[in-house]
């Protein structure tokens, strides 16, 4: 099991962060091999669900979420979304949150827990590293694209 905490300030109010954060759509632009679906009808609320594919051809597998806490920040308010991982390959969780800061800066987490079904501890390392920089890099391209 690989737990990481990524964290960005971005130069955006909290509503623009928490929506260019859960266009869940755009993930898949920022996530190298990876198309996202959007099961359910929109808006995204407690209860979407969004499958990520990743891989290529016979190599590719299903990462199905669904969206457990759905808060969007308001009033000053942080906004959270958490994601459960429901997958026969990946499971675990997947938090968001946006904090309004002052300025007009937004201070953005991306909390996760990531398990490979059958993948032995001793890849938790190389796991970890991984996701930090595909996630990280994601979360870089969310931000800056409108």
């Amino acid at each position: 099991m690989v737990t990481f905490l990524l964290e960005r300030t971005a130069p955006l109010p909290a509503d623009e962060a928490w929506r260019r954060l859960t266009r869940w759509s755009r993930h898949g632009d920022a996530v190298p091999l990876t198309r996202i679906s959007v099961v359910t009808d929109p808006p995204t609320r407690e209860g979407t669900l969004v499958v990520a594919r990743s891989g290529v051809g016979p190599l590719a597998f299903d990462d199905p979420m669904e969206v457990t806490v759905w808060r969007p920040p308001r009033d000053g308010e942080p906004g959270l979304c958490r994601l459960v991982k429901r997958g026969r390959v990946v499971l675990g969780w997947a938090e968001l949150e946006v904090h309004p800061g002052p300025g007009g800066r937004t201070r953005v987490l991306w909390r996760e827990e990531l398990r490979v079904r059958g993948l032995p501890a001793a890849f938790d390392r190389p796991l970890a590293a991984a996701s930090r920089a595909v996630f990280g890099r994601a979360m870089n391209a969310l931000l800056r694209s409108p």
